[in-house]
């Protein structure tokens, strides 16, 4: 056998234990979200909540309390985390938002909130009201110009 074969079937073998490695870390990550995202749905509470301000913020920026900034990875600290400053009650909490969700909560509106310790899951409106997205939210320069350009070539707006 020549070098280039014998290089090339290692770097074959090395990349399929890679993949095989990837795969079971994917299944093992995958459960550990399907167990957490249960055990936000057993807790969740319904809460009537006004948000007063709502910002995408690093986890230290965030008003969080220090246990949660504490048990939170080093990796996750960096990140920018949706964070809704909310009127709960008498109270003003800091509160965490799910993704999907935080679109759709209105600032000085008050709603039904799905609550799992500090993190909201579900948001519906007061009275039956169906929320929309929050359009109030300023756009990037990058989305900006894309906008533009696609108003310019008649596409249709990327969701």
């Amino acid at each position: 056998m020549s070098k280039v074969t014998i290089v090339l079937l290692v770097i074959l073998v090395i990349l399929i234990g890679v993949l095989v490695f990837l795969y079971f870390m994917g299944r093992k990550l995958q459960k550990q979200q399907e167990e957490q995202n249960e055990r936000l749905q057993a807790n969740k509470q319904p809460v009537v909540i006004m948000a007063v301000d709502k910002k995408r913020l690093k986890l230290k920026e965030s008003g969080l309390p220090e246990e949660v900034i504490a048990q939170t990875p080093w990796y996750a600290r960096r990140s920018r985390v949706p964070i809704v400053k909310a009127k709960v009650g008498s109270k003003f909490m800091n509160l965490i938002a799910d993704d999907k969700v935080f679109d759709l909560i209105p600032i000085n509106q008050q709603v039904k909130a799905m609550v799992s310790g500090i993190y909201i899951v579900e948001v519906k409106g007061m009275r039956g009201k169906k929320l929309t997205p929050d359009t109030s939210v300023k756009k990037s320069w990058w989305r900006r110009q894309m906008d533009k350009l696609q108003d310019k070539a008649g596409a249709k707006p990327l969701k």
